[in-house]
């Protein structure tokens, strides 16, 4: 097998235009590793902030961008038990700690951080809704505790993790309320599971979320990178939570005494602080909604990994993206 392998790279922060693509070593693995040849990947937000600089952590020179993958296992360390060779196969969460991202040929990933892609799943299918998937199970499960028969509204339903949460939300049991800016994007927010969709732009959305509930809502999900907690606190009923994963350098006000005397929470996570042992349940749920259809999303764009710079100018062009941008080597 050659020594190295092709990859979309920086050999330090900055502009889009600091992204390279050409030969790096291939890594060696360990006993507790994978060796996998990548089918297809993602270009998340994060990678953006990674890679200007302004999400500062530890990364190797040179550092290949990128989270998520889809791929195929070429060889496992000695100590592997539970994956084989030719094996589908994804993940999330790389490129931190010091470790190498997915953005190229192949990539090292250790064997508690690797999950099998279900029977019948195509590899662009599962990448363009993992890192939203993980994203939603965790928000859902540990931060909102949503229950069956709950109300949850979603600001931002059309958006990647939008649609998970609508998509895993009502997989769950709960009925679901909904933002979207367009008609397009609000009959996409039905056909997913919203039982209640409001045009942000044309409608008064606290009035209208108001009539279609009796007692408040249980579950405020902003996805904004403006998170409006003044709307979700008014929206809450007793014991409700709003929950926070976006947003960044953001500052935002609200009534304090409205969210307390409602016994409201609120409740912000990163995926980023996932333990190994929540990633893989909740990895075992994005399979099975995999397997059963139920966890679906869109592809904006696709490019090859030599295209990364022009991937990331998309993102950050300051235009919406509807969908993933998907890269393949």
């Amino acid at each position: 097998m050659a020594k190295t392998m092709k990859a979309a790279y920086i050999e330090q922060t900055g502009p889009a235009e600091s992204i390279k693509y050409g030969e790096v070593p291939l890594p060696e693995i360990k006993d507790h590793q994978l060796l996998i040849k990548v089918s297809a990947v993602v270009v998340n937000p994060v990678d953006t902030y990674i890679r200007s600089g302004a999400y500062p952590i530890k990364l190797p020179k040179p550092y290949i961008l990128g989270r998520d993958f889809v791929g195929v296992v070429e060889s496992v360390g000695s100590l592997v038990t539970d994956f084989k060779p030719k094996q589908m196969v994804w993940g999330t969460n790389q490129g931190l700690n010091g470790t190498q991202g997915t953005f190229s040929d192949y990539v090292i990933v250790d064997e508690n951080m690797t999950y099998p892609l279900p029977d019948h799943v195509e590899p662009k299918e599962a990448i363009v809704v993992i890192h939203s998937g993980m994203t939603a199970c965790l928000g859902l499960i540990r931060s909102a505790q949503l229950r069956r028969g709950e109300i949850i509204f979603v600001n931002g339903g059309a958006g990647n993790v939008g649609s998970a949460v609508i998509q895993l939300a009502h997989a769950r049991g709960a009925s679901v309320i909904a933002t979207a800016g367009s008609e397009e994007k609000l009959n996409w927010c039905r056909s997913i599971g919203a039982d209640v969709v409001i045009n942000y732009k044309t409608e008064n959305v606290q009035a209208v979320a108001e009539k279609s509930t009796t007692n408040g809502i249980h579950v405020y999900w902003d996805t904004t990178k403006q998170p409006n907690l003044e709307l979700g606190i008014n929206l809450l009923g007793p014991r409700g939570r709003v929950v926070l994963m976006s947003g960044g350098n953001f500052k935002s006000t609200f009534e304090v005494g409205k969210l307390y005397r409602k016994d409201g929470s609120i409740n912000g996570f990163s995926i980023n602080n996932a333990s190994v042992e929540e990633l893989q349940a909740y990895a075992d749920i994005v399979n099975r909604a995999l397997a059963d259809g139920v966890l679906k999303g869109k592809i904006a764009k696709e490019l090859p990994f030599s295209k990364a710079a022009e991937a990331h100018k998309l993102l950050e062009a300051g235009k919406e993206v509807w969908g993933r941008i998907v890269l393949t080597p």
